[in-house]
């Protein structure tokens, strides 16, 4: 992925064609007239045939407007889980030397180095960078433009803070080797050095130094990462792998 600044991300969701793209299973006596009507009226729609049924997949409102007013439909039944939708979801399918588990939400441009493993009900914006063997734990929270390094851990429900405004804001850095406790909060702007931990439920409004261990709301230096604690905060490289 091309590196964006904040300009191009914010240019790029404004101008992207806001759409609302749901699924029809539609019950119908004239499948393929059906089908035909969609094809013709609905741009881009996708349409799928049977002997008594349609599913189309394309622009709600348009697929509607067509399915309510021909006389062959039956009944229907729609899934549609976002609406207005500027910037859509990336195409998993790129992310092969990643692990996404069901339920994960990743926006489009967003980078995976290889090894990373992204857990159920985790969210990554735009623009952000994850490096190599970094692990996104459930229901954490990856920032728009957000940089995180290699074998990192964030702990399941910590935030990491995205920036898009003011564009002029320095974005969030979590360095290489870094921990990141459960339902710990990085405000913006904060880079995390190499090799330091953040202690769950700590809210980091400053720079922390490498190596640092940090706690509190606000987080500040407690000790630094010795043998005890990169024993509690070791990296499994076995739940990395594909």
């Amino acid at each position: 992925m091309a590196d964006l600044d904040p300009e191009e991300l914010i240019r790029y969701i404004s101008e992207s064609p806001k759409r609302t793209i749901a699924r029809f299973y539609i019950k119908t006596d004239n499948p393929e007239g059906l089908a035909e009507r969609l094809e013709e009226r609905v741009e881009g729609v996708k349409v799928f045939t049977g002997v008594d049924h349609v599913v189309a997949v394309g622009e709600h409102d348009e697929i509607l407007e067509v399915i309510e007013g021909d006389d062959s439909v039956e009944y229907y039944h729609r899934e549609l889980d976002h609406r207005n939708r500027a910037v859509p979801l990336a195409d998993y399918a790129e992310f092969k030397d990643a692990r996404i588990e069901p339920g994960a939400i990743i926006r489009d441009k967003v980078e995976l180095g290889k090894g990373v493993v992204v857990m159920m009900g985790a969210v990554i914006n735009i623009g952000a960078k994850i490096g190599d063997n970094t692990m996104i734990d459930m229901n954490a929270v990856i920032g728009s433009r957000a940089e995180i390094g290699r074998n990192v851990h964030i702990g399941a429900g910590a935030v990491i803070a995205g920036v898009l405004e003011p564009p002029s804001a320095k974005p969030v850095v979590i360095e290489d080797n870094v921990v990141v406790g459960a339902n710990a909060v990085v405000l913006e702007g904060v880079t995390v050095g190499e090799g330091a931990v953040v202690a769950a439920g700590a809210v980091v409004t400053e720079d922390v130094p490498p190596g640092k261990v940090v706690a509190g709301v606000p987080a500040r230096v407690v000790k630094d990462v010795d043998e005890r604690t990169e024993a509690k905060t070791q990296i499994v490289d076995a739940l990395r792998r594909l």
